[in-house]
């Protein structure tokens, strides 16, 4: 398997789960194929003060608007793509196959190559639209997983339910993590 994700960050709310991926995987020396929505560098900034800079340096940084970008071919091999968070603007790229944005591309490519593409909306509430969107994306093989943490590992602070979102995604791919206690029954 390769030790190469992509993700999408969107400018819809949540950056901080983006960041706390990005940071999980780059200390777990993956390579982070990155691709940030205008708005979603945006967000990330406001919302987490973070730029650019702040990144990784196992994060290859790829513009949105850049379809020659490795991202856009089915041939560059990654584990798979998540979107996170996912506004429900480019959920309904992904869902209706416009590909006129890197983004939007990239998670084409990726379900036609059939790995695994997670998509991790984060506005609510959701209107018909939006759930018809997520139907199709689904149904064309995406995992759909709102940014919705558990309470049953009692979280103590903030991040805590951001790791228990972070490690669910992580779970998606097979990647073993520690972000969570998981549940052992009673």
């Amino acid at each position: 398997m390769s030790k190469r994700l992509i993700v999408g960050l969107t400018g819809a709310s949540g950056s901080v789960y983006a960041l706390s991926l990005i940071n999980t995987l780059a200390l777990m020396d993956w390579q982070i194929e990155l691709v940030m929505t205008p708005t979603g560098e945006k967000v990330l900034a406001y919302e987490t003060g973070a730029d650019r800079s702040a990144l990784p340096q196992n994060v290859t940084i790829h513009e949105n608007t850049n379809l020659f970008s490795s991202l856009a071919s089915g041939s560059y091999r990654t584990s798979g793509m998540v979107v996170i968070p996912c506004s429900m603007n480019t959920l309904g790229l992904m869902a209706t196959g416009t590909g006129d944005h890197l983004l939007a591309r990239a998670a084409q490519v990726t379900l036609k190559e059939r790995h695994p593409l997670v998509v991790v909306p984060r506005e609510m509430p959701y209107n018909i639209i939006h759930l018809e969107n997520m139907l199709r994306l689904a149904r064309a093989g995406a995992t759909i997983m709102p940014a919705s943490p558990g309470f049953y590992h009692h979280p103590q602070q903030i991040q805590d339910l951001v790791n228990h979102v972070v490690g669910r995604v992580l779970d998606q791919f097979g990647i073993e993590h520690t972000l969570f206690e998981r549940w052992s029954g009673v």
